[in-house]
């Protein structure tokens, strides 16, 4: 009892030479305050006052020197001020959105996605790793995750297509090995109706008339095999398939003309005429530019407008497919830049239905 009393007097006597320095303490920070605040007033003598950052700062340090009761008589700030700076403060140190790097994976390059979109369009039957494995060979280290997130966000399947290419791939890949055949109709001004057969080259787009006739039979359609490919000539090396459709009249000797060239024959599935779609193409072409604005009087002249539009088709008009060249044509004629020096020449072609243009020699 007696060593308790001991312990707490000597504990009052030694605070009071702390609480005499504490006072010092407290009075030279509300100097500091003041003039900190007169500072800061002096600095900005219109308007509202705005402290910089080192007076919250020398605020902040000086607040606990001094007790909250004396907070309102020397404080510009209450403490919810000074808990919205910290508050600031810390928000502002963990806020990555102005930073250069963000943390994590960076993100994937535009170029690298245009990239693995073009190689799915041009490759459907690649997958997302097939794609992945060849732009490591280009040099562009990709996961197949980020491969298979970029197919799947554009709409592109990621696991490859199991079955063979579409019918339009085929026609593409093949076309200079592709030569085409169809019948076109052609109704007389005496109301007969006689056939053409025609070919399509499908890689120069050369078209061919094979003949004409009223009646088209299985032996007719073989011996315009035969012309045609006595008239290829040595290109008929380059030809790979004879596309034509399950007409009756091509008989099993008609496919064996173009067999013993080494021409495989490819027939065309039942109503389905966007599998011919070139020969089809053609045939609606010789009828919006010739056949529907002529009279036709009879076989021999349907042959004779027949081959007068084939020699312009291959020889003058020019084609999207091939750059807007003829089939016969190799590039295109020298550009002239001053027409009033050059004369151009009209050329009118079955009575002007069709016009060729030139310059003058």
């Amino acid at each position: 009892m007696v060593v308790s009393l001991v312990y707490q007097v000597a504990r009052k006597l030694l605070a009071v030479p702390a609480v005499l320095l504490r006072r010092d303490a407290v009075k030279d920070a509300e100097l500091l305050v003041l003039r900190y605040e007169n500072a800061a007033l002096r600095r900005q003598l219109s308007g509202p006052v705005r402290y910089e950052p080192a007076d919250r700062l020398w605020f902040a340090a000086l607040s606990s020197l001094i007790p909250r009761c004396r907070w309102a008589q020397v404080f510009p700030v209450t403490p919810a001020t000074l808990l919205a700076w910290h508050r600031r403060l810390i928000a502002r140190k963990w806020d990555y959105s102005k930073r250069r790097r963000r943390p994590g994976r960076p993100s994937t390059a535009s170029t690298v996605k245009d990239l693995v979109l073009r190689l799915a369009r041009e490759n459907p039957r690649w997958g997302c790793r097939r794609i992945q494995g060849e732009l490591v060979r280009l040099g562009h280290p990709v996961g197949s995750t980020t491969v298979w997130e970029i197919l799947t966000a554009a709409g592109f399947d990621p696991a490859p297509r199991r079955g063979g290419p579409t019918w339009r791939e085929f026609l593409t890949a093949q076309a200079e090995g592709i030569i085409a055949c169809d019948f076109v109709h052609i109704d007389l001004v005496d109301l007969r109706r006689v056939y053409a057969l025609v070919f399509l080259e499908h890689g120069t787009r050369r078209l061919h008339i094979a003949g004409v006739t009223a009646h088209p039979t299985g032996p007719w359609t073989v011996q315009q095999a035969r012309n045609l490919a006595v008239e290829l000539g040595v290109r008929v090396d380059s030809l790979r398939f004879l596309l034509r459709d399950r007409d009756a009249k091509y008989a099993e000797s008609f496919d064996a003309v173009f067999a013993a060239d080494g021409i495989g024959v490819v027939r065309t599935a039942p109503r389905v005429p966007r599998m011919n779609a070139h020969c089809e193409r053609v045939i609606g072409t010789l009828r919006r530019e010739v056949l529907d604005h002529l009279l036709i009087w009879s076989e021999f002249h349907a042959r004779q407008v027949l081959d007068a539009y084939a020699r312009h088709y291959n020889g003058h008009r020019p084609h999207q497919a091939r750059g807007q060249l003829p089939p016969l044509a190799q590039e295109h004629p020298v550009s002239v830049t001053n027409l009033t020096a050059h004369r151009i020449l009209r050329t009118r072609i079955l009575g002007g239905v069709i016009s060729e243009y030139r310059y003058a020699a």
